[in-house]
């Protein structure tokens, strides 16, 4: 025996004594035996970063790439921003609505800058889009609310062209820095060109339709059903904007594992090194969640991850938005390797008393992208409050699921507008 071949076997054997990787009848060649000699050697320089325990760590410094080659998407936590494309209500509007319900007058009295300051200077790697189908065009162009109080209502064309519309509660509060969806993913994938070596963004698109209350008979629009037809539209829109190479997918997840679920529970999220300058699709909407997995169980072809059960072949991304009350479970579901998407505060409740203990809880969930409407000091007009990742970055290491060595300032260079 040569001695590389002696030095492979004897790599091979200390590896699966301990556990490392899993003895294969087919690893007797020196291809892999390579293979499994350089698992073996990543898997040694990994160790302390990408586990929750360091026991035995590597000494060596990391570089960036190293520690991205180590650490998987789910094993990261981000900031993200609620109906990020959400400009201020109209404050006429508002001032009505106050006299009818305060409480959702105050619910509606956030907004948030456009996409790409977020990006760039808010250190958002996760967004949230409503859409509202028009498969026509122009179905939200009225905007009954103006004409009734004798505001100017100039027509945006974007609202004439047919497809999805991006905007928040239809003819009351539709201001938005971006009015379609593809427009809206025109702006991300601009920012993410630009921007090829950042960490990925996760966009999390609420499927919106059916009516509103109209107390004074106003005629406001009745959003259209969202149907098969219309699911299929969700994805060939995304598709439209977005190569299969610049998402991160189901299938892409999924890979050789029968379900997606046994593939996120396995280990299969990508490493950050390969999700590099990607996005990915997550569906807020539970209830549409069967429509758009039939026939597809492991959402075999789809471009969303579904909000499922855990148990479920398509259960990889859960949204549980009550960090308080869901605390231990989204720590479990993080350690079990699904993705979690939790709220550090809604309706304005935190800004106007300045209470943290949601946003703490959401910190300290694990979740995966923790979601806020007051991602920069002084948004909130009420009170000091804000939600931002510890130490003002976009991302930090997750503290359920990764380990000592593991270094937040390395996982995406972040001076405001300075990108790895």
């Amino acid at each position: 025996m040569t001695t590389r071949r002696l030095a492979i076997a004897v790599g091979m054997l200390v590896a699966l004594l301990c556990g490392l990787v899993a003895p294969s009848a087919g690893a007797s060649g020196p291809e892999d035996g390579t293979a499994a000699a350089a698992a073996i050697a990543r898997a040694a320089s990994c160790r302390g970063v990408s586990e929750a325990t360091g026991t035995g760590l590597d000494a060596r410094p990391l570089s960036s790439l190293a520690l991205r080659r180590c650490l998987k998407l789910n094993q990261i936590q981000v900031l993200g921003t609620h109906n990020s494309y959400k400009e201020a209500t109209t404050p006429q509007i508002l001032d009505v609505l106050r006299g009818i319900d305060a409480a959702q007058a105050n619910s509606l009295e956030y907004a948030h800058s456009p996409l790409p300051q977020q990006f760039d200077s808010e250190g958002i790697r996760q967004i949230e889009l409503d859409v509202f189908a028009d498969p026509a065009g122009g179905l939200y162009s009225k905007r009954v609310a103006l004409n009734a109080l004798g505001l100017p209502n100039p027509t945006p064309p974007d609202l004439l062209a047919p497809g999805f519309k991006v905007l928040h509660v239809q003819d009351i509060d539709f201001n938005s820095t971006c009015l379609t969806f593809v427009k809206c993913l025109d702006v991300v994938k601009t920012w993410s060109d630009a921007h090829p070596r950042h960490l990925p963004i996760a966009i999390l698109v609420e499927l919106k339709e059916g009516s509103i209350p109209d107390p004074f008979n106003l005629g406001f629009v009745t959003g259209p059903p969202i149907g098969a037809p219309e699911l299929d539209a969700v994805d060939a829109e995304i598709r439209s904007v977005f190569s299969e190479d610049q998402m991160i997918t189901p299938d892409d997840v999924r890979g050789s594992h029968p379900t997606l679920e046994s593939a996120v529970t396995d280990g299969g999220w990508p490493t950050l090194a390969d999700s590099e300058g990607k996005v990915l699709f997550l569906m807020d909407n539970s209830s549409k969640r069967d429509l758009y997995r039939a026939g597809r169980p492991s959402l075999e072809g789809r471009v969303l991850f579904t909000n499922a059960t855990p148990g479920s072949p398509d259960a990889a991304f859960v949204e549980m938005n009550d960090a308080v009350g869901d605390l231990g479970a989204i720590q479990d579901l993080v350690r079990e390797g699904y993705v979690v998407r939790t709220r550090a505060d809604a309706d304005t409740v935190e800004a106007r008393t300045g209470d943290t203990t949601t946003r703490d809880a959401a910190l300290a969930s694990g979740a995966q992208w923790v979601s806020t409407d007051y991602p920069v000091p002084g948004r909130a007009i009420w009170s000091n409050y804000v939600a931002t990742i510890p130490n003002g970055a976009p991302a930090r290491c997750n503290p359920i699921n990764t380990g000592p060595r593991c270094r937040n300032d390395l996982l995406e260079k972040f001076r405001g507008r300075s990108h790895i």
